[in-house]
């Protein structure tokens, strides 16, 4: 299922302005990304335009090139909605629905991409999922209970098996774990790392220890004054990022020193 990403020559605007420039990278499969860089500098912007969740936003476009095994995401001819199928999103706030059971919520993109399943092998898929993001043990007695009533990490996981359940090719994660305890972020991060083996993982993160943690590869993002454009400054392989950066302001931010 897990594909390459090829960015050539991107930018993204809201309106006039112009959010991140001129941004080429390859993120290659069955592996995890991670962006860092200061607040603003268009990390989660950058990742919106992955799977063309930024054009969502009223005025807001892009230009550029983002390849998924070299078929053109924003060609013409391509949906954007069967772009969101294959590459899934996980926000930065738990978002189960809550009026949905645990069961619902796991099943709610399978009835809306596919419309009427059978009732086995829909239990199959939320059986599946739930134990890919290693939930399952946690809920399968009570999978009629509401996703909301989860905790925090649980909730979280349980976003990460409604969005495998559609089988996407790419799992896009904005700051994950934000929001969550060291215990759960740790859970996550364990997912995460069991989750490459089968998909392209790519995760915006302000935290620079889950970044040398979880990730293969890193690209730092940067933005020369407030107003200006982000852009990549420096990406490599993550234990050499992270102990030889070749740009003076990756070594910086990495050390504390801004940002």
């Amino acid at each position: 299922m897990s594909k390459q990403i090829q960015v050539s020559g991107l930018d993204a605007y809201y309106g006039s302005h112009k959010a991140i420039e001129d941004v080429s990278m390859t993120i290659e499969p069955r592996s995890i990304t991670a962006f860092i860089g200061p607040s603003g500098c268009g990390k989660s912007t950058f990742l919106r335009t992955l799977n063309r969740m930024h054009e969502v936003i009223p005025g807001a476009r892009v230009e550029g090139k983002v390849l998924l095994d070299g078929e053109d995401l924003y060609a013409p001819t391509v949906e954007p909605v069967s772009v969101r199928r294959s590459i899934g999103m996980v926000f930065q706030r738990p978002n189960p629905f809550p009026t949905m059971s645990i069961y619902e919520n796991v099943a709610a993109g399978l009835r809306l991409n596919r419309g009427r399943i059978a009732r086995s092998e829909l239990d199959g898929i939320v059986e599946t999922s739930l134990k890919g993001a290693n939930l399952w043990n946690e809920v399968k007695d009570r999978l009629s209970k509401p996703g909301a009533g989860l905790s925090g990490g649980q909730q979280q996981r349980l976003c990460i098996a409604r969005a495998i359940a559609v089988q996407p090719e790419v799992l896009l994660m904005d700051e994950p774990c934000s929001a969550l305890d060291p215990i759960s972020t740790l859970a996550i991060e364990d997912l995460m790392a069991k989750l490459k083996d089968q998909y392209t993982i790519v995760i915006v993160t302000h935290n620079m220890q889950q970044a040398a943690r979880v990730s293969d590869r890193t690209a730092f993002f940067n933005l020369a004054a407030q107003g200006q454009p982000g852009k990549v400054i420096e990406m490599d392989e993550t234990s050499r990022m992270f102990t030889n950066p070749t740009q003076k302001a990756t070594e910086d931010y990495i050390t504390g020193r801004f940002g």
